[in-house]
């Protein structure tokens, strides 16, 4: 492998290029990444985008991209519905996978893309890549330092009001969102399993409710203000992940939180609190039981509290660039396939145990 990372982009779409999304982003990694080729479906949208950014070619398919085009590895931005089968064929040809998520439709799916890329010696990356942010790095060294003792349970806000749902609208028809194979869990819902899993390992079992609270709802602002969407997608999932040892955790991912004043993220340990991402607050803050003598409080940890600055700095690139580092110069990978596997066991088993009223216990790792 050379000095430089050749990727094909598949997907032209909001996560390739609003603000925050990989190609305005991927500037940061100059010298390091190179985008040799885009592909999507839409050929003019793919064709404007290259134009736009400055990429050399632009094709109407994965596989004229795939046979054509210089490439190291794909960055596979397609809809949540052809994520498995498109993924498949870039691991088929031999091309290394930074995926949006999640990994795939089922369990099944993901482990035989986990298998294929074992198989040949090809490394998977899998967003979100919220467990790279610096909160959430140092969020995971405290716990395991023991900073605020066992953890008895966690609260994860995993939600917001629903594409559509606010008014300022959205840029394209959010209908999808509201439809079977797509939804909350797995827009939204990802994130929190993602990160509570990362700062306290695989779940054991899970227990949930989910329903459609509202059967048609109306795009309330931007191009497509008024528009009716029929929701056929349970738009309201919460549920509590056992992670043994009496370790619990409640998880939203719903399109019902227009706002809130609660932190993202709560650890509630024996010893202390730990908060992430509380409104007008900091990033990460830490409450510890005897500071001094009988004496409990909010602390400035020794090492300071990190702030948010990669996600400010390079949006979803981030993504790209930690599939740089892996292949280029072996790091340690942390969003893996086989994380990426556990949080799709964990959103399948939110849905088995809502509709069938049970515990459903799990049985992937990472």
């Amino acid at each position: 492998m050379t000095g430089v990372l050749r990727v094909g982009i598949l997907g032209s779409g909001g996560i390739a290029t609003a603000p925050y999304g990989v190609l305005p982003n991927l500037h940061h990694y100059a010298g390091r990444v190179e985008v040799t080729a885009i592909a999507d479906v839409a050929h003019d949208q793919a064709r404007a985008t290259a134009e736009r950014f400055g990429i050399p070619a632009a094709f109407g398919s994965l596989d004229a991209m795939l046979e054509t085009a210089p490439l190291d590895a794909v960055v596979n931005l397609t809809p949540i519905p052809v994520h498995a089968e498109t993924s498949r064929a870039i691991l088929d040809h031999g091309k290394h996978l930074a995926s949006e998520k999640p990994l795939a439709a089922t369990v099944a799916e993901a482990d035989g893309l986990i298998d294929l890329a074992r198989e040949r010696g090809l490394t998977i990356v899998c967003a979100p890549p919220d467990l790279l942010y610096e909160p959430y790095e140092r969020a995971g060294e405290l716990v395991r330092a023991d900073a605020i003792g066992k953890v008895a349970f966690a609260r994860v806000r995993s939600s917001h009001a629903g594409p559509g749902g606010g008014p300022a609208g959205w840029p394209s028809d959010p209908s999808w969102f509201y439809r079977e194979g797509s939804g909350p869990l797995l827009d939204m819902g990802v994130y929190g399993i993602h990160e509570i899993t990362g700062l306290l390992g695989p779940a054991r079992r899970v227990a949930a409710f989910a329903g459609i609270t509202e059967a048609v709802r109306t795009v309330r602002g931007g191009p497509f203000r008024g528009v009716e969407m029929p929701v056929t997608a349970p738009d309201n999932c919460l549920f509590m992940l056992d992670f043994g040892d009496s370790t619990f955790a409640v998880v939203d991912g719903t399109f019902n939180v227009h706002a809130a004043r609660s932190p993202k993220v709560e650890l509630f340990g024996r010893r202390g609190v730990l908060n992430l991402f509380r409104p007008d607050g900091p990033d990460l803050e830490i409450y510890r039981t005897d500071i001094l003598d009988g004496v409990d409080g909010w602390i400035e940890p020794q090492a300071p509290l990190a702030a948010n600055d990669r996600r400010a700095r390079y949006g979803r690139a981030l993504l790209v660039g930690h599939l740089a580092d892996v292949v280029l110069d072996g790091a340690r990978p942390v969003l893996t396939a086989e994380h990426a596997r556990h949080a799709l066991e964990i959103m399948t088993a939110v849905m088995e145990s809502a509709r069938e009223q049970r515990f459903v216990d799990l049985t992937t790792t990472f």
